[in-house]
């Protein structure tokens, strides 16, 4: 095999000429490029659009708001700082821009998108209006949610402002201004459902054919959410106005207020009508009236003396007007020359009632008549004085067949009178002298006619709202009538031996504190002026 020579060198390789690389990039690679270049400008452009959108909305879910809203702690008692609370009731127009804070009931709320939510902020009677808006920095979108979520009923703990209304508010008592709520928290809230709704329960009873929202046993049943309404609120407001009223009356004439015993020893005037109670081995009864102490308080010498408490009444009644339990307004005086004295202090006190309730609670009265409609009470400046005589002749003038001493039934009662109100033009008069048969045990009979007696009843709108006498002091006497009328002297030697140890001549009278409340309101069932009324089917609530 032959071999190349030496002096020969190898061959390189040599590398290949790119011919298009010296004319630059094609027209496809060039369109390519572009593309890309504009899908990722896009893309980045995108991703700084979502970028800002997911920070806009990181910030918008950012609750800047959280303090001023949520449920407080349950035992607030920490710290007394001692800001001063509103009152619902001083608000109006002059107090624009007055900041304020107050607990309320939550009595409306309605949401207007998610940016405002309106309420009806509630004190007892009075109502105002609040507003809640989204605002930077002060109120988040969070908030306005968690506002409009509350229960009504809820109590609330608010702080705001108070504004100006530029137009009258319909919805609510204070017509001239609004609260705009900065901060808001609820203090406590209703664990169960409602069983009505307030404004339901509130509605005029104008029509008693109609079927009520809410029937009468639903709210009693449910009776202290019942009495949240406006109208209960000012009856009860009225209420404790009369028995103020009664006190203000009798303490300026030298009365004294007294706190008789409710258990009693004996069935002190109709077995048939008081409550049997276990009294350890023994028995005890309830007390009708506090007559009998009213009288040994006369008897002690106090001359002047008056009672509000309890008084119980065991008559299976269920009428519009008889509870067998209600609150008694009593008095009892000492008698210088007749018994008219007494029937003079009685009257003056129940003016003074009257016109004290007309001129100082106009607006609970209004505030009641718009769901319990009712002309106005009315009375004489010198008060309509019938004797028993009298008002059975108007009546047996009227068509009435009644004998002299019948008693006067609730019909017959109320058809007198309107007699009255249409003869006199008054809801108010007295009626005086009646039979003796038809009065307890202890009534002085009259000194020319014993078949009558020195006893009197007061009417509000036809119907009787105090019965009253002079009473008998001697106790030869009190004896007597106490065997007619089958109890048994014996049975109260206490009440007897202060009249042995002698005693002045003296009368009174009683008033049943619910029924003339509900005359004067004309609220046409006496429960709606008791608390919690207990009759012959109701112990609860």
């Amino acid at each position: 095999m032959s071999e190349p020579p030496a002096n020969t060198q190898p061959v390189k390789d040599t590398p290949a000429v790119d011919t298009e690389g010296d004319k630059g990039p094609s027209k496809n690679a060039l369109k390519k490029a572009a593309k890309e270049a504009e899908k990722a400008k896009k893309a980045a452009e995108r991703a700084a659009k979502e970028a800002e959108q997911a920070a806009a909305r990181a910030a918008a879910d950012v609750d800047y708001s959280e303090q001023s809203y949520g449920k407080l702690p349950l035992n607030q008692s920490q710290e007394r700082p001692g800001r001063l609370r509103a009152q619902i009731s001083t608000f109006n127009a002059s107090k624009d821009g007055e900041n304020v804070i107050l607990r309320a009931r939550v009595h409306t709320s309605r949401a207007q998108g998610s940016k405002m939510v309106f309420f009806a902020l509630r004190q007892r009677q009075h109502t105002v209006q609040a507003l809640l808006t989204v605002a930077p920095e002060t109120v988040s979108k969070q908030m306005v949610k968690w506002a409009a979520s509350v229960p009504l009923e809820s109590i609330v703990f608010v702080e705001g402002v108070v504004k100006r209304s530029p137009e009258e508010i319909k919805g609510a008592t204070i017509k001239d201004a609004e609260v705009h709520i900065r901060k808001i928290h609820t203090i406590s809230e209703p664990e169960i459902r409602l069983p009505f709704n307030l404004e339901d329960a509130d509605k005029a009873q104008d029509d008693e054919r109609e079927v009520p929202t809410v029937s009468f046993d639903t709210r009693l049943n449910n009776r202290v959410l019942d009495l949240r309404t406006q109208t209960s609120q000012s009856i009860f407001v009225m209420q404790s106005a009369v028995t103020d009223l009664f006190r203000q009356s009798l303490q300026a004439q030298g009365f004294i207020e007294i706190h008789s015993p409710k258990l009693q020893g004996a069935a002190t005037e109709s077995g048939a009508s008081v409550f049997k109670v276990d009294y350890f081995k023994g028995n005890a009864f309830l007390a009708q009236s506090p007559q009998l102490a009213k009288q040994m308080a006369i008897g002690a010498d106090f001359e002047r003396v008056y009672e509000i408490g309890p008084v119980f009444r065991a008559e299976n009644s269920f009428t519009h007007r008889h509870l067998t339990e209600f609150t008694g307004l009593d008095l009892e005086m000492t008698i210088e020359e007749h018994y008219h004295e007494v029937v003079d202090v009685l009257d003056s006190m129940l003016l003074h009632i009257f016109n004290g309730l007309k001129t100082k609670f106009s607006a609970d009265i209004e505030a009641v008549r718009k769901v319990y409609p009712s002309t106005e009470f009315t009375w004489l400046e010198k008060t309509l004085r019938l004797q028993w005589k009298d008002a059975i002749a108007l009546l047996r003038e009227n068509g009435v067949e009644i004998g002299d001493f019948d008693d006067i039934n609730t019909e017959t009662e109320k058809f007198l009178g309107k007699l009255v109100k249409e003869k006199y033009n008054t809801d108010y008069y007295i009626l005086d002298k009646f039979p003796l048969v038809l009065r307890p045990f202890y009534t002085m009979p009259d000194p020319v006619d014993p078949n009558y007696s020195n006893s009197y009843d007061f009417f509000m709108r036809g119907e009787e709202i105090l019965s009253g006498a002079q009473r008998v002091h001697d106790t030869k006497m009190l004896e007597k009538r106490m065997i007619e009328v089958g109890i048994k002297p014996e049975d109260m030697q206490g009440y007897l031996d202060g009249f042995r140890m002698g005693i002045a001549p003296h009368g009174g009278g009683g008033i049943g504190l619910e029924r003339v409340v509900m005359l004067f309101l004309k609220l046409g069932n006496i429960r709606n002026a008791s608390l919690f009324p207990r009759d012959p089917k109701r112990l609860e609530p």
